[in-house]
Parts: structure tokens; C-alpha cells; sequence
């Protein structure tokens, strides 16, 4: 059975025509964003060579160390934070 010639079809609506359609962008996907990086005390004493980790929680009670946070019951510290909050003693012991 031969194939009928589709050249000579009318469309039924025009957007139906395949010249109407906007043309296909190619799919790009969006930029990926880094996750932030949050440590734990225990991290955090480890990454700045502390004697034990009981000087971040002493840094904590004092307001003295960087800035944490709770995630339930748990510290967490923001790794970007960590890291302001060390250039900006370094500026101050300079």
C-alpha cells in the first residue's frame, strides 16, 4: 500500500502548520550552585588545629568565636563565615 503524500495536507489550525511553531531552544541547564558547607564543633576544631574541642564551646558561651547556629540540637558553622571570622582576626592580631 503506498504512502499518502503529505505534502499536500491542509493543516487544521495554523499553529498546526510546522513553520507557525516557535522553534526549540536547546535545553541548557541552569548553573549549578554550590551547597553551603556547614561543620560540626568537632570540625571546626579539627580545620583550626584546636587542642580540644572544648575551646569552641568556650568560644561559643563567650560570643568570642565565629558565628554558629542550631540545627535542632545540634552547632552547625557556616564554613564562609568560619573563614571571615578568621581573616578578621588575623587583621586584628596584624
Amino acid at each position: 500500500m503506498p504512502t499518502p503524500d503529505r505534502t499536500n495536507v491542509i493543516p487544521l489550525h495554523p499553529t498546526d502548520h510546522p513553520a507557525s511553531r516557535p522553534q526549540e531552544k536547546a535545553l541548557v541547564p541552569p548553573p549549578r550552585r554550590e551547597l553551603p558547607v556547614f561543620l560540626t564543633p568537632e570540625e571546626l576544631a579539627a580545620m583550626l588545629k584546636l587542642p580540644s574541642v572544648e575551646t569552641v564551646y568556650q568560644w561559643r558561651r563567650k560570643h568570642t568565636g565565629p558565628p554558629g547556629f542550631r540545627a535542632g540540637r545540634h552547632v552547625r558553622y557556616d564554613l564562609t563565615a568560619v573563614l571571615a571570622w578568621v581573616a578578621q582576626q588575623a587583621r586584628q592580631s596584624a
